[in-house]
């Protein structure tokens, strides 16, 4: 597959960078970008060949990703900016607004359902979770990341993140899946591999508390953290199962599950 666009290429100016979103081609945005990145290269194989719905698709770059090995891909977003970016950027992207707790399509529609760090921004989960049941066919799959609650908002009820809803541990979205009708394929936990734990060294222990410091402060950032954190590709992170790793220590949940 082709690589997406890296912190050398130019910058998207089409969608804002808020954070209710993650953008290609900004080097202060790479560690992001990236981490959201290797999910979708992890789970595309999933995807060959067949018709594949991208639950609330963001920038776009994850839907066209997958378009490269899928037989159809159709995006639902709430925002028209960017159903309106993804038409004009991604043309391989079907791209529709439509509200995720009612998904636009008719029941037995696709075979596999992709929602990748969306569901902590929903208030209905549970109803997005039925509508995902019916949108696909037996056997499909649901495939779902999104931050643990335990390693991203430690010790809060609410999400630090504004724009986050609900966020989930393994348990609840397990939970939110099995009670949804879905049979639990995998979970899997996105980590930090040996190059980034060497920059969580070099930046006081955290090279995302590094980050979040200077965002809050709306300081400046040291030559040395911008150069790491623009250095960081996909292959950095680590993807293990339940069984390799303790997945309450992962900083992604990563959930796959089936439609019976």
């Amino acid at each position: 597959m082709k690589s997406t666009e890296g912190p050398d290429s130019p910058a998207d100016t089409t969608l804002m960078l808020t954070g209710e979103r993650t953008i290609p081609g900004l080097d202060v945005e790479n560690y992001w970008f990236r981490r959201h990145e290797v999910v979708y290269r992890h789970l595309a194989p999933r995807c060959a060949g067949r018709d594949v719905l991208e639950a609330g698709f963001g920038e776009g770059y994850g839907a066209d990703l997958i378009a490269e090995v899928a037989r159809r891909v159709i995006g639902v977003d709430y925002d028209d900016a960017a159903v309106a970016h993804v038409r004009a950027r991604y043309p391989r992207v079907e791209a529709v607004q439509g509200n995720l707790a009612d998904l636009p399509l008719p029941d037995a529609a696709v075979d596999v359902v992709v929602n990748f760090q969306v569901i902590e921004h929903l208030w209905d989960q549970a109803q997005f979770i039925t509508e995902c049941a019916r949108v696909l066919r037996p056997g499909g799959l649901l495939m779902i990341s999104t931050p643990n609650r335990i390693t991203f908002s430690p010790g809060r009820d609410t999400p630090i993140n504004p724009f986050h809803t609900r966020e989930l541990n393994a348990a609840e979205l397990t939970e939110l899946l099995v009670g949804g009708g879905f049979e639990m394929d995998a979970m899997l936990g996105v980590f930090h591999g040996p190059t980034l734990r060497e920059m969580d060294a070099r930046h006081a222990g955290s090279i995302i508390d590094a980050q979040i410091e200077r965002a809050v402060a709306d300081a400046p950032w040291p030559a040395e953290l911008l150069a790491d954190v623009a250095a960081v590709t996909s292959t950095d992170f680590d993807i293990l199962h339940a069984t390799e790793r303790t997945i309450d220590d992962s900083l992604d949940l990563v959930a796959i599950a089936v439609r019976p």
